[in-house]
């Protein structure tokens, strides 16, 4: 995969300037509108994953490619993208209008695991199509970043995560709650939670994390140190999902991912992912997917 883009590169790829406050003690935010882009004069956004968290109104049809998907957008949407998926946006000389914040997971240091959210898992919804009337609500949370930052307020970083957090919540009640009976264990929440961030943890698979090492439930609950029925319990309750099916998603996302932006061959891809011989990854890949790896890379 390519090297994962900081901010310091995000600020000098897109303004040819590195502010002095990037390395705060108390973290990075800032929120900027988006200069429009005149037919032929666009620089391709490269497709990677970048090392903070990017909120984004948008207004006009374009298309945004997330991990192994291409979302198309007709009118407008607000989209959410985080240091675990690499993302690009198409057609950016479409873009009529534009809002957007950035942040490093170190300015909510303290103020909650943004990660809980289903907007910045990967699994979750990252794009959120939006009504006129919607529009004007996000845009009003954008201007009040806007008149905070620069302001003299003490606390003003207390105001512009609050802030973030309403931008999130905003999205989050626009998809209907997935039905269910059950109430939710504060024990099983916990420990679902705790599965899914030690998932994640082995992603992105580089050069500097060549190799995942923890690739069957069993392996998970040891880490844990829970019994494996345990685990499986928790994760059904919470997800209403097998603990061997969300691994499994997850190592076919990062399977597709692979295959479409990395130059590792496909044996490389498959010991990467955990599989004892590269016909099982064959094997795996096809079921799922419907084709081979390689018809899939060459698609």
């Amino acid at each position: 995969m390519d090297k994962i883009e900081s901010l310091e590169e995000f600020y000098k790829r897109k303004f040819d300037w590195i502010p002095d406050n990037i390395k705060n003690e108390i973290g990075h935010f800032n929120v900027f509108r988006h200069e429009p882009v005149e037919p032929g004069k666009t620089r391709p956004l490269p497709y990677k994953r970048r090392d903070f968290y990017k909120i984004m109104l948008v207004v006009g049809d374009i298309d945004m490619n997330y991990a192994d998907r291409v979302i198309s957008v007709k009118k407008q949407a607000l989209f959410f993208s985080n240091p675990h998926i690499p993302y690009k946006c198409d057609n950016l000389e479409r873009i009529k209008t534009g809002i957007y914040c950035i942040f490093n997971q170190h300015f909510f240091h303290k103020f909650g695991n943004l990660n809980q959210y289903a907007v910045f898992q990967p699994t979750g919804n990252h794009v959120f199509e939006l009504s006129d009337e919607q529009v004007e609500q996000v845009s009003a949370v954008y201007q009040k970043m806007f008149d905070e930052i620069q302001s003299d307020y003490v606390h003003k970083y207390d105001v512009l995560r609050n802030l973030v957090f309403e931008l999130l919540h905003f999205a989050m009640k626009i998809q209907p709650a997935a039905p269910s009976g059950k109430q939710q264990i504060n024990a099983s929440q916990r420990i679902a939670t705790l599965f899914l961030e030690l998932l994640e943890r082995q992603f992105p698979i580089d050069e500097n994390h060549p190799k995942i090492a923890l690739r069957s439930a069993s392996d998970f609950a040891s880490q844990l140190n829970i019994h494996v029925n345990h685990l499986n319990r928790a994760v059904k309750a919470i997800t209403d999902k097998t603990t061997t099916q969300i691994i499994g998603e997850r190592i076919l996302q990062e399977a597709k991912i692979m295959l479409r932006h990395s130059n590792w061959n496909v044996s490389e891809i498959s010991d990467a992912l955990g599989f004892a011989e590269v016909t099982h990854f064959n094997n795996f890949f096809k079921k799922h997917v419907g084709q081979s790896p390689l018809k899939f890379r060459n698609a």
